[in-house]
């Protein structure tokens, strides 16, 4: 007579081992280890207009991806679930230690500085705005938050105004400064931690400027942020 398995009989299955994810920093052979990664939508006035999803006078948002959505080899696979694949590229701030409460000191938090990309699929986020649901589907999936070369505060100082400029395969596509931000780098991180516990590891991808497009295999992506290292991206199909 055969007996039904029990917890006893069941056969224990090795768990997987999930290595951290990380970015390098510039002059240091300690990578940054990335606990989350938090988005600012909505900060600059041209992108509010370019998108037309909003009112230019809203205070901007927050939303998250998963830290393993991080790329730092370059390779950007083409996603699943979109005909509509944009690039919106971003200055990203590394954060080394949880704030002080006081606004003065919202900056001593920061460990450094790299570009980054928020890549979305943008026919899924729009779909998403309609129906009033979480945009996770349009931004929150597999290596769609590339980054670059983390510089540190001791070497490049705070990263506060500046041009922004990405290239889509030898074409300028964004052009603007980091001094049109709504919310510039002190009040982003002041504004987070009222909502969140901003920890070291996490990274805050401040939001994009007018110019956001479409890309597709085969594409190259050049992006470069008030004199920090480039991100250099090409879109390659999906494994």
């Amino acid at each position: 007579m055969n007996h039904p398995a029990t917890a006893r009989d069941a056969v224990a299955l090795p768990l997987p081992v999930v290595s951290p994810v990380t970015v390098p920093v510039a002059g240091r052979g300690q990578p940054f280890t990335v606990r989350r990664i938090y988005c600012v939508g909505r900060n600059y006035i041209e992108h509010i207009r370019e998108m037309k999803e909003g009112d230019e006078r809203d205070p901007p948002f927050f939303f998250q991806k998963p830290a393993d959505a991080i790329v730092t080899d370059g390779k950007v696979p083409y996603p699943v679930l979109t005909e509509d694949f944009q690039f919106e590229l971003e200055l990203v701030i590394a954060i080394g230690r949880t704030p002080d409460p006081d606004p003065a000191q919202a900056l001593s938090a920061v460990l450094g500085y790299a570009v980054g990309l928020d890549m979305t699929r943008r026919d899924r986020q729009r779909e998403a705005f309609r129906e009033g649901r979480p945009w996770e589907v349009g931004k929150s999936f597999d290596a769609s938050a590339p980054c670059g070369t983390i510089l540190p505060v001791e070497t490049g100082g705070h990263v506060l105004s500046g041009p922004l400029t990405l290239e889509l395969n030898g074409r300028i596509a964004q052009q603007s400064e980091l001094e049109k931000m709504i919310w510039n780098v002190p009040e982003i991180i002041v504004q987070l931690s009222r909502q969140y516990r901003l920890m070291p590891g996490d990274l805050i991808y401040t939001g994009t400027p007018a110019g956001v497009g479409a890309v597709r295999v085969g594409d190259r992506l050049l992006g470069r942020v008030a004199g920090l290292p480039e991100l250099d991206v090409s879109i390659v199909a999906a494994r």
